[in-house]
């Protein structure tokens, strides 16, 4: 039983740093919302960026309906007043936003001339969604860093929204903050012991009911 946990403790403590990574982010960057304006129409939204530079998410909790823009300038989704969330599905931004570095085939329905075909994916006024404009999305080093460990702001980004129909503009920055920074693994360790420990526990038991020559099997019971 030692050796099966202490094999299944390397396996899990070997994958740590990939299972962070792939759901942090990327750590060498921070990106930040710095405001919406006009002030007046951000009263009631919340919005913020998750994990480090990942993604974004937006809680609409202002009374009126909040439309995010795609890259054209179309309605990309949408948050309304009661809560219901909604994505227009003829608007590129749709699969772009997919994936981290928008990595995906827009299929040729994709039109942001044409009208929404809106599609209902949430009823909690929260929506999140990988916008291009609020991180890197190059493979290696921003061009405007000189020196990777020093900080150094990469470039101010706008996403564009309609709140209650009139416009309206989130402002942010990216900014790299220098190769020394890393993403939390702490999180990921007790998940790693929490998994090794219900392993140790069940193997255990198994072994205790095997030495005592107990059935392990349920019984069955007939139904009439």
């Amino acid at each position: 039983m030692k050796r099966l946990t202490a094999t299944l403790a390397l396996f899990i403590f070997a994958i740590l740093p990939g299972m962070a990574s792939a759901h942090q982010g990327n750590p060498n960057f921070r990106s930040e919302i710095d405001s919406i304006t006009p002030a007046r129409l951000g009263q009631g939204i919340q919005l913020e960026i998750v994990n480090f530079d990942d993604h974004v998410r937006l809680v609409n909790k202002s009374g009126k309906e909040v439309v995010i823009k795609g890259y054209d300038g179309e309605p990309y989704a949408r948050i309304s007043a009661d809560g219901t969330v909604e994505v227009n599905l003829n608007s590129p931004a749709y699969y772009l936003n997919e994936d981290r570095f928008a990595d995906v085939d827009v299929p040729a329905t994709a039109n942001a001339k044409a009208a929404p075909d809106w599609k209902q994916v949430a009823d909690d006024g929260t929506f999140e969604w990988h916008d291009h404009r609020s991180h890197y999305m190059g493979q290696g080093t921003p061009p405007q860093v000189k020196d990777e460990s020093e900080k150094t702001k990469v470039f101010d980004y706008v996403i564009p929204l309609e709140v209650g129909g009139e416009p309206a503009k989130v402002n942010g920055t990216l900014t790299w903050v220098g190769t020394g920074s890393k993403p939390p693994v702490i999180p990921f360790v007790i998940l790693g012991l929490a998994i090794i420990a219900a392993a140790g526990f069940w193997i255990s038991r198994r072994r205790r009911n095997d030495d005592s020559g107990e059935d392990t099997e349920a019984p069955t019971t007939e139904s009439w």
